[in-house]
């Protein structure tokens, strides 16, 4: 059995779905640590994660500078990555201090929301080479613009048209009623419906990925400071 998983950030922690590219036996669950990302069964070969991991020093990376371009009228859902010398701050005024100190410019309140989640992918990675080979960084408005005909979604995922036209592919390749399926107990205020969606977005890169047909940005893509490549996979 070859397990492939798409990830993405929630309230509780990580929402990961699985699926088995041989039988496409599905499996959802919410775990706490980047390390139960690889770890709990089924245990994945691929970890298509909406989450930074290659860091620059100072500056914006060129894979998110080639996402908004690419994603026109969605460019405003690519965040700036934190710069690798502000993962050592534990308060958004130290890391904006940082990052003023180094590039001029300031850390906003949004922006720090991720640190702790990119914090803990780059420390995971670091301390684990199984880890480094599955993991792939998406972008979920990415993966949708490539799954829909290389056209950037219509709506923003936050709005009711955003969400459907999203579900749409999402059925269309894993069946009606997979958002209720993928759910289960959890309570939207812990495992928003987006969440879900751009986890089964990240999912469809993973096959991607696993069947060798996926595209980053860029083609060529440098590596940080830890060896990270700084791309973003579709």
């Amino acid at each position: 059995m070859t397990w492939l998983a798409g990830v993405d950030g929630c309230r509780k922690g990580w929402f990961r779905v699985c699926r088995d590219s041989d039988s496409q036996e599905i499996r959802f669950d919410v775990l706490e640590t980047a390390e139960e990302l690889v770890s709990t069964l089924p245990c994945p070969i691929v970890v298509a994660i909406d989450m930074p991991i290659g860091l620059p020093e100072a500056g914006a990376r060129e894979c998110d500078v080639a996402a908004r371009q690419l994603l026109g009228p969605r460019r405003s859902s690519v965040f700036r990555a934190p710069i690798r010398p502000s993962l050592t701050a534990t308060s958004r005024l130290e890391a904006d201090s940082i990052t003023r100190s180094v590039e001029g410019k300031g850390v906003s309140a949004q922006a720090w929301g991720i640190y702790g989640k990119v914090k803990s992918v780059d420390c995971a990675l670091a301390n684990d080479a199984k880890l480094r080979s599955a993991f792939c960084e998406v972008h979920p408005e990415v993966s949708f613009l490539a799954w829909n005909d290389r056209q950037p979604m219509a709506f923003s995922k936050k709005k009711r048209e955003g969400r459907r036209e999203r579900a749409v592919l999402a059925e269309a390749w894993l069946g009606e009623g997979i958002l209720a399926r993928a759910r289960g107990g959890e309570l939207r205020k812990h495992l928003a419906d987006d969440d879900i969606l751009d986890a089964i977005a990240a999912l469809w890169t993973a096959h991607r990925i696993a069947s060798g047909a996926a595209e980053t940005l860029p083609e060529s893509p440098p590596r940080d400071r830890a060896g990270l490549p700084m791309r973003i996979v579709f």
